[in-house]
């Protein structure tokens, strides 16, 4: 079967390029298109597609919760809101999204506990998995992007969760599993506004990121950090 995908993009000519591209790899299907918000919950609830291609910078939209109305309206989704532009590594995150969860030596996994402490836990982890990976760029941006989503986990879920870390030849992704039904939402960074800034940092380094249900319940939320040139993982520089 193949792949059913919802685009929601104001740009007519960001949404052609990206049918084209799903047409062309193939296995796939786009069986909706919406240029706002509005129109992106409709279809979302009227077609439940297996992934949302979501660009939340849309023109004005009722309520700041567009991320979250997505994700009730087709729970079942995986929602992945793209950064870069890279049109292959979409496919290709796309792609892996329907695929089995695989544990080979590129991937680690550490659950923690409900405490503020674990965060640290969470940073350390990073740093040494990325250390034996031979990844020493973007290791700062990796560090940041693990405490939000573990801080968002605390904050969100209010329960123990699992940070997931794998690697490419093109990218680092973490993974933060919890038991939360919520969807927080990254809010612009003001003065006095604290929700929604972690979320909104993690936008601002990942080539990708996303969410979607967990194995066993809950939900995951995922970025990917782009490496800087085409190497072996765990191959040291």
């Amino acid at each position: 079967m193949p792949i059913r995908v919802l685009l929601v993009d104001d740009v007519v000519e960001v949404r052609r390029q990206v049918r084209t591209s799903l047409r062309f790899r193939g296995g796939f299907e786009v069986v909706g298109e919406a240029a706002d918000g509005a129109e992106a919950v409709r279809l979302a609830s009227l077609l439940r597609p297996d992934v949302v291609v979501l660009d939340l910078d849309l023109p004005e939209f009722a309520g700041d919760d567009l991320l979250g109305q997505v994700r009730t309206a087709a729970p079942g989704a995986k929602i992945v809101l793209p950064e870069d532009g890279d049109l292959g590594r979409l496919v290709e995150l796309i792609e892996s999204l329907e695929e089995p969860d695989e544990v080979d030596e590129t991937a680690a996994v550490i659950d923690l506990p409900h405490e503020l402490s674990s965060v640290s836990r969470a940073r350390e982890f990073v740093r040494a998995r990325s250390a034996e990976w031979g990844i020493a760029d973007p290791l700062d941006d990796a560090l940041l992007v693990v405490s939000e989503l573990a801080a968002n986990a605390l904050t969100h879920a209010g329960s123990s969760y699992r940070v997931r870390l794998s690697a490419t030849a093109q990218a680092l992704r973490i993974e933060v599993d919890d038991d939360g039904a919520g969807t927080p939402e990254p809010q612009p960074l003001t003065e006095t506004d604290e929700h929604g800034r972690g979320l909104y940092l993690v936008s601002a380094l990942a080539t990708s990121w996303g969410m979607g249900a967990a194995e066993g319940g809950g939900k995951r939320v995922w970025a990917e950090l782009a490496l800087p040139s085409p190497r072996r993982v765990g191959e040291a520089e």
